[in-house]
Order: C-alpha cells, then structure tokens, then sequence
C-alpha cells in the first residue's frame, strides 16, 4: 500500500491502487453482512470471490512495483507493523473469534521489512524464487500439523482462524513479481504513459488507502449496524 517517494506520482499506480481499494470494500462488506449480520450473501464462490482475489492481487503487485520506487521501505515497513497489531487489537475487542492474526497489512509490513534483502535478487532470481514460493503453497496448503507456531508462513492446523489471512506461502511469491515489474517496467521511475488522466476520486482513494483501509472496516460495520436497527424498527 506504499507509494512512491518520488516527487512526480506515478498516476496509473495511484489509479490501479484505487481500484483495488474499491474492490476491497466491496468484498469486505459483503463478508460482513454474511459473518457478522446474518446475511445470506455468498463470498467464498463465484464473482464475489474473484472480487476479493483481484483486489489483493491488484493491491500485491502494486505494493512490489512501489517498494522498488521508494527509499524508505524499511520505515514504512515498521509504521505498517504498528497498524497492523493494532488492527489485531481492535479485531479482537470487537470479536476474539473473529481475530486478525496475519491479515494484508500484516503481510505487506514483513514485505517491506524484507525488501533490502529481496531487493538483492536478480531479475531472474525474483522470478524463480516467486514461482517456488507460489508453487510450494500447493504442499504447505496440504500439511497435517497440530501447531499454528508457522501461521505466517500458511502452515496451520485445522482450527487455525483468522477473519483476514494472506500468509507469506504463496503471497509473497506475487510481491517478488512486483519488485520485478517495478524494475522491469519503471527503471525510470515515470510514467508509462505520454499522458494524464487529471484529479478523479478514483486515484484520490489510491493515494490514501492505508488511511482508509484503517477506517472502512468501522464504518461499514456502523452503517451495517445502523441499518439492521432500523429493520427492526420498521
């Protein structure tokens, strides 16, 4: 969710930020009102999972390509740190059985915190080495374990729960990709494209998700709330 720390914004970064964001408030509110509201909305299959899954693939690859733009990873990596157990903190004053133990933010601050050291890989590395830790989710996914001591890395037991979970197996194989796309593609750190497309709101919310990412949660939860008291008014 970092930006980069250039001076002139990379606008399609901003955008595509955005519409992640976008799609991931819509996944949430829909796994909200199923979880916690009683709902019978489907978020496990069909388009509202994909919905889920483009958003933090879009959010995953985004998140490589700006760590190989900015300077200050590591800073960032640790103010990450700190939302994110507060964001397992909140979770579990709002629902121990709904904790977040290794959500997105969790994963993106060890991302950021590791990126000195996957930033020595090689182009050619990055792309193995992301493929492998892809492709190893298919054995870690399938272990039989009583312990959850390796939940950041996708090995838990069958009642292991967390209400938000992207376990650095197979998760941090797509930030590999990113970094790659980031030297790949923005080795001049501008643009790719000879035009703009100006202010939109879309790109007003990708230049502030992790401010909104904090917040949306509340809020849809207070409307949700706020609208399930007034049926029972009605």
């Amino acid at each position: 969710m970092n930006n980069p720390t250039n001076k002139k914004r990379i606008w399609e970064l901003d955008f595509f930020r955005g519409v992640a964001l976008l799609l991931m408030v819509y996944f949430h509110a829909i796994y909200d009102m199923n979880e916690f509201f009683g709902y019978s909305v489907q978020y496990s299959t069909g388009f509202n999972y994909y919905t889920g899954k483009a958003s933090v693939i879009l959010f995953i690859l985004i998140s490589g390509i700006s760590c190989s733009l900015s300077r200050s990873n590591a800073k960032r990596g640790l103010k990450l740190l700190g939302v994110a157990l507060l964001v397992s903190l909140f979770s579990y004053f709002y629902n121990p059985d709904f904790v977040i133990k290794f959500g997105i933010i969790h994963f993106f601050a060890v991302c950021m915190l590791l990126y000195p050291l996957l930033n020595k890989l090689n182009n050619v590395l990055l792309v193995i080495s992301g493929s492998v830790i892809i492709a190893l989710n298919l054995y870690t996914s399938n272990l039989n374990v009583s312990h959850d001591y390796l939940f950041p890395f996708g090995v838990t037991s069958p009642g292991f729960a967390s209400s938000d979970y992207y376990s650095l197996i197979p998760w941090l194989g797509l930030f590999l990709y990113g970094i790659f796309l980031g030297r790949i593609l923005y080795k001049q750190k501008q643009s790719l494209f000879p035009f703009e497309i100006g202010k939109n709101p879309v790109s007003f919310l990708g230049k502030h998700t992790l401010t909104l990412y904090i917040i949306h949660q509340p809020v849809i939860l207070a409307i949700l709330t706020g609208i399930q008291y007034l049926n029972t008014k009605i």
